[in-house]
């Protein structure tokens, strides 16, 4: 953290988003004092606000760690924690009660992709993601796109998948916040790299990147942020 803030100086238009280790929130978000540009990030909460949940965090003591956001529903948590869209919607719910900004995650598989059920699955996780907010709520958060077959995998939407995608997103968002569609940023996430995030910056409707594996290097990092 230290090295990506003395090699990244703070620009106007952008802001940076930290989603690190929960153990770390309190850390980062220290090292981050002083640098409005640069906002923390929980990487999951729990949508119960106490009770005996042995090793979960709740959006309370995120907030209280530092983090003004938390990633929801990503594909990970969905994929190997077994998560379920009913469940984003809770987390979504908690977020916002505790003061969070809910950044929630949507994407197919690489399976749902070649069956032809993108839309499909997108449009589930979104409408089920936000069912408990209001439009104007839903118009004050995040959603990132990230096609599961793309993550990890060297693999990414082209500029125009994403383009693509990231259109029937904000269609969508326009009828869930009753026309404030503007207002969400979209962000893409699937194999961001230092070589691809220009191009995928520039297509239509990519509000932002959400990025993995390429920012574990400051250096890089920072590359990426310029962009």
């Amino acid at each position: 953290m230290r090295v990506f803030l003395d090699t990244y100086s703070p620009a106007p238009d952008r802001t940076i988003i930290f989603a690190p280790p929960a153990a770390s929130l309190q850390a980062v978000t220290g090292a981050a004092e002083g640098r409005p540009d640069v906002l923390i990030a929980a990487q999951n909460i729990y949508w119960e606000e106490k009770g005996a949940y042995t090793g979960e965090m709740s959006a309370e003591i995120a907030r209280e760690s530092g983090a003004r956001m938390t990633l929801v529903g990503h594909s990970e948590r969905r994929r190997k924690f077994g998560e379920t869209d009913a469940e984003t919607a809770k987390k979504c719910a908690a977020a916002v009660r505790a003061g969070l900004v809910p950044i929630l995650c949507v994407g197919e598989t690489d399976d749902e992709r070649r069956n032809g059920r993108t839309s499909d699955v997108v449009a589930r996780q979104l409408r089920t993601g936000v069912v408990e907010l209001a439009p104007e709520t839903i118009a004050q958060m995040c959603v990132a796109y990230e096609p599961v077959w793309a993550i990890g995998t060297g693999r990414n939407a082209t500029p125009e998948d994403a383009a693509l995608m990231h259109g029937f997103v904000r269609a969508l968002l326009g009828e869930l916040t009753g026309g404030r569609a503007a207002d969400v940023p979209i962000l893409y996430g699937g194999s961001v790299t230092a070589k691809n995030c220009g191009e995928l910056l520039a297509a239509t409707d990519v509000d932002g990147l959400l990025v993995g594996g390429a920012s574990l290097d400051p250096v890089t990092w920072a590359e990426i942020c310029r962009a």
